[in-house]
């Protein structure tokens, strides 16, 4: 799905359904939250932030937060609900980076997998470079154990096009260590959302390829 489309897509998406996911936070935003407030965390960067309602758990607590939003409904949006005083990007996220500051945590939330395999490299690469030395990025993806998985038309190996258009890129372990093993791959946790999902967590310190010991 090309940029245009995406952002023709979702333009239509969050005029006609609005505020489609409510306003309580993500599982994995929650778990995000407390990470980032355990390492004193001031910013985050959140890549794909929608109308803001995993945006402002981070923000109730502290914690700044940077977004980067395809639609300009879902931003005024976030503006209506929490403010005006949150930055925000107007733009796609293959086109990061949008400043040149570096945060100390990115969290991106069910969007990576809507990319094309350069796509997400690309996202990966260009959200640890805006990582502060020792900072964390969290990622969540949803994994090949989702009942939709295989469902709709196949466009390539483990990614399926349904729901209209869109294309989900259905994750294992495997492919985790494969698009982040590079980038300082720490741990891989599972949480259930609407989905089931993979929480992976990435480090700053330095290339890791491989887990923390005990850690999956």
């Amino acid at each position: 799905m090309k940029d245009n489309t995406k952002k023709e897509f979702w333009e239509t998406s969050f005029t006609d359904k609005q505020e489609m996911w409510g306003f309580e936070p993500a599982k994995s935003a929650i778990w995000a939250k407390d990470f980032f407030l355990g390492k004193a965390a001031k910013s985050i960067l959140i890549p794909g932030i929608g109308y803001g309602r995993n945006a402002q758990i981070f923000r109730e607590h502290g914690i700044g937060v940077t977004g980067i939003e395809i639609s300009e409904t879902a931003i005024a949006l976030a503006r209506r609900h929490y403010g005006a005083d949150m930055t925000l990007y107007h733009g796609s996220v293959t086109d990061m980076p949008f400043d040149d500051n570096v945060y100390d945590g990115i969290f991106c939330h069910g969007l990576i997998y809507l990319l094309e395999e350069a796509e997400r490299v690309k996202l990966i690469q260009n959200c640890y470079k805006q990582l502060i030395e020792g900072g964390t990025m969290i990622f969540t993806v949803i994994t090949k154990e989702a009942k939709t998985y295989g469902l709709g038309t196949q466009i390539s190996k483990d990614r399926f096009e349904m729901f209209g258009g869109v294309q989900i890129f259905f994750y294992d372990e495997e492919a985790v260590h494969g698009e982040f093993a590079k980038f300082g791959l720490v741990e891989i946790k599972e949480v259930n959302e609407n989905y089931p999902f993979y929480v992976i967590r990435c480090s700053k310190t330095g290339i890791n390829n491989s887990l923390e010991p005990g850690v999956r």
